[in-house]
């Protein structure tokens, strides 16, 4: 019989980790559809230290435990991450399912990382040993890969304080309602003294991980807002070089064109 275990706090969770060869297990949304017989699950819904929302002079605080309706019903919760939490899955998913899981996971699909790639989010990563803080960039290595070690949990996901307002974020799926992402994008401006301080673009479900092209975003960096609408055309043209989706059940020439699409249709609304 293989065993599970139910820690209560992070240090015994961090502890048995170290110890066992156990799955963390949160939500389980996704772990609920493999056949894991064999597998002994270190259960965190009972870690209250893994699911807050709070804020500090810095970031967003979320602990990776938290589920998509405790985010979706916390005002702290940017507006940006709610509009891809609407559209996750349904209420008795959203129940269960959880932020830190839906990043550990390692899918370019993922709803709520698409976003903590556009927020610059960082991850708190931690073992009995000690932890580290990591770009959530840096974090995927592949598609279901991440660098999580053995012995670490995602224990924090922080979203740096910024002005979140003015975002888009739009997904693309087969069906209106529990749809996997055919293609997934989020964008978001900041313009202070009508030039452009803050410009950033993710696109999910069309590579190996979610993408962004930090070259590209540069080019937008400290223009007037005039100077960028002169630039629309050509930051278009760069982007549409950039983009080789894979080829699947869709194929890369729709894909590469809904995502010009939805560059295209971010840059208007948001008057750029």
């Amino acid at each position: 019989m293989v065993n599970s275990y139910f820690p209560t706090t992070l240090a015994e969770a961090l502890q048995l980790r170290q110890a066992q060869q156990v799955v963390p297990y949160a939500g389980g949304t996704d772990l609920m559809l493999k056949d894991r017989t064999e597998t002994a699950f270190l259960f965190l819904s009972q870690v209250s230290e893994l699911r807050h929302v709070r804020e500090d002079d810095k970031y967003l605080r979320i602990g990776a435990a938290a589920t998509f309706t405790e985010l979706l019903e916390n005002e702290l919760t940017p507006a940006f991450l709610k509009a891809a939490l609407e559209e996750l899955a349904a209420p008795a998913i959203r129940n269960m399912g959880t932020i830190g899981g839906n990043i550990c996971n390692g899918s370019p699909k993922a709803d709520s990382a698409l976003v903590c790639f556009v927020l610059d989010a960082q991850l708190r990563l931690a073992s009995a040993g000690g932890e580290r803080l990591v770009p959530i960039r840096d974090f995927y290595v592949d598609r279901g890969k991440t660098i999580l070690q053995a012995d670490e949990l995602l224990v924090e996901v922080l979203l740096p304080k910024k002005d979140w307002s003015n975002y888009y974020y739009e997904k693309v799926g087969a069906r209106q309602a529990l749809a996997i992402s055919r293609l997934s994008f989020g964008g978001l401006v900041e313009i202070k003294n009508a030039k452009l301080v803050n410009f950033a673009v993710a696109f999910g479900a069309i590579d190996r991980t979610i993408l962004r092209m930090p070259a590209l975003e540069k080019r937008m960096m400290g223009l007037s807002v005039t100077e960028a609408k002169e630039q629309h055309k050509a930051i278009v043209a760069a982007y549409s070089e950039q983009i080789n989706p894979l080829s699947g059940r869709i194929s890369a020439r729709y894909r590469k064109k809904v995502c010009l699409n939805l560059l295209e249709d971010f840059l208007t609304v948001k008057g750029l």
